[in-house]
């Protein structure tokens, strides 16, 4: 049996674009961002999209657009206001580089994102895929996105485990550049609610005819390990205020986030008031509150609940204190 092809004819790819459309013209979710073509929207969708789950960020866009409701808006606000604003959403480099793209764009281009994809990637924070999406989606250039999504579907659609400049090259191959914006938005969108990585609905897939695999691709298996590891925070409160540590603004991670002061040494026979799991990347765990006062030679602040969540806080030490009815 001869090899599936690594791209199809052209009658197939016109038919395939017409059913793709179709589709998404009547099942495509009604996302915030998909209201307009806005590129200040678009982008900061996309990079919250980065790494995070849509369900998840729908939330973080509304009430970061309401915070910042124009490049310029972002641009002249404090770092500490952005990342307070991002919160929540993890991976802090973004927030960063947002930050400094929306200055980027204020100073150097006066407010107006370039329409290029190959002026966007000059923006701190913007990658090729970003670029692209913006591009086509604000500005219509015919330039076509791989993400996770697009890739899994180019993947089975062709039968081949493409990687690298291959998969860019099939994705620009099969792009509608009469409307790439909306192609590539499909395109993702049904990676992301049919041709799922695990049990892909090929039953409903509306291109599923020229799929080559409808499944998934044979891959070689590679056992994951997840390290476990117990560690504990010390909860301080006195009237309406928490006890909070903030670290150095030279630290590796996360500098100058606040966050509760972590204990060493747990007291022993002490109950901790608070359990929860918590997972970062390949590790585990299992944090323990301990209820306290505030541990001797620990710098902090003492931190009135009601401003609690404007500061930009770590991750954990939101979840800690969300389950503390603190936010």
């Amino acid at each position: 049996m001869a090899p599936p092809p690594e791209v199809l004819t052209s009658d197939a790819k016109r038919q395939f674009r017409r059913k793709l459309s179709l589709w998404y013209g009547k099942n495509r979710r009604d996302l915030p961002w998909r209201q307009d073509h806005n590129p200040y929207r678009v982008w900061l969708s996309e990079i919250m999209l980065q790494q995070t789950r849509v369900a998840a960020v729908i939330e973080h866009y509304r009430r970061f657009l309401l915070r910042f409701p124009t490049v310029e808006k972002l641009a002249s606000s404090r770092e500490a206001s952005v990342l307070a604003a991002w919160s929540g959403l993890g991976y802090y480099r973004r927030a960063r580089m947002l930050h400094a793209a929306a200055r980027t764009i204020v100073k150097q281009h006066r407010g107006k994102f370039p329409d290029k994809a190959e002026q966007l990637r000059d923006l701190p924070g913007v990658g090729r895929y970003t670029a692209a999406a913006i591009a086509s989606i604000a500005f219509n250039e015919p330039v076509a996105v791989v993400d996770g999504n697009v890739q899994r579907v180019l993947q089975r659609l062709l039968g081949r485990n493409l990687t690298g400049e291959k998969l860019w090259k099939a994705a620009e191959d099969i792009l509608d550049r009469r409307s790439p914006g909306e192609h590539n938005q499909a395109m993702m969108e049904l990676g992301a609610t049919i041709c799922l990585p695990r049990q892909p609905l090929c039953l409903v897939c509306p291109v599923s005819t020229w799929c080559a695999t409808r499944g998934e691709i044979a891959r070689p298996k590679t056992p994951s390990r997840q390290a476990k590891r117990e560690i504990h925070y010390a909860l301080s409160r006195r009237n309406d205020s928490v006890f909070l540590t903030r670290r150095a603004k030279d630290a590796q991670l996360m500098p100058g986030f606040w966050e509760l002061p972590e204990v060493s040494q747990p007291p022993l026979h002490t109950k901790p008031w608070l359990t929860l799991r918590h997972s970062i990347t390949v590790t585990d765990y299992t944090v323990k509150v301990i209820p306290c006062q505030p541990l001797v030679g620990v710098a902090g602040n003492w931190v009135r609940t009601s401003r609690v969540s404007t500061l930009p806080l770590t991750g954990l030490a939101r979840k800690i204190l969300s389950a503390a009815g603190f936010i």
